[in-house]
């Protein structure tokens, strides 16, 4: 059995303190924490999703990221097991596919794992921005050669299927709700 414990805010702050966060990467990491709670809090009434799980899971998601900058370490896998150390199991599964979305399914119900995956990829740097917008900027950053440019691309298909599905998730638009906080 998981421990099912959540964080809240302030404990995630002392998290990535201690992790020593680059203040860009936390800028980033707040960022994207008012993008997924913006989503959240103007969900359709009949879809139940952990706002405390979100919150944590977008405030923690690059918890190893700076260190990452010079290991080259993939930082959703070792941000999980960062946070399995501390037993935030349900925050690191969520953190382990924050790249890359596993099993995604077009017609399941709405996961959290997916608003934080979604809300990072509307955030370059701290700025709020489309999702091609996201894409041409980690292209131009992390696609060394044509078969990481490819996979990219892939998930970007993956990310616009989710937005229509999370999208189909709101009582407003996406676009409108994400606009207000930018």
């Amino acid at each position: 059995m998981h421990n099912t414990a959540i964080p809240s805010s302030e404990e995630c702050q002392e998290i990535m303190k201690n992790n020593n966060m680059l203040q860009n990467i936390v800028e980033h990491s707040e960022q994207v924490t008012r993008v997924a709670v913006a989503i959240v809090d103007n969900l359709k009434d009949n879809i139940r999703i952990d706002k405390d799980l979100v919150i944590a899971a977008s405030l923690l998601h690059d918890i190893t990221k700076t260190r990452a900058i010079d290991t080259k370490e993939p930082h959703d896998i070792t941000g999980a097991q960062e946070l399995r150390k501390l037993e935030l199991y349900a925050i690191a599964d969520i953190v382990e596919e924050h790249v890359k979305l596993k099993n995604f399914n077009m017609n399941s119900e709405l996961e959290a794992k997916e608003i934080v995956y979604y809300a990072d990829k509307r955030v370059m740097h701290s700025t709020i921005v489309s999702i091609d917008e996201r894409i041409d900027d980690i292209i131009s950053r992390y696609a060394f050669n044509p078969a990481l440019r490819d996979q990219i691309y892939l998930r970007n298909g993956v990310t616009l299927q989710l937005e229509e599905k999370i999208s189909d998730c709101m009582k407003r638009d996406i676009d409108e709700v994400i606009n207000e906080i930018s």
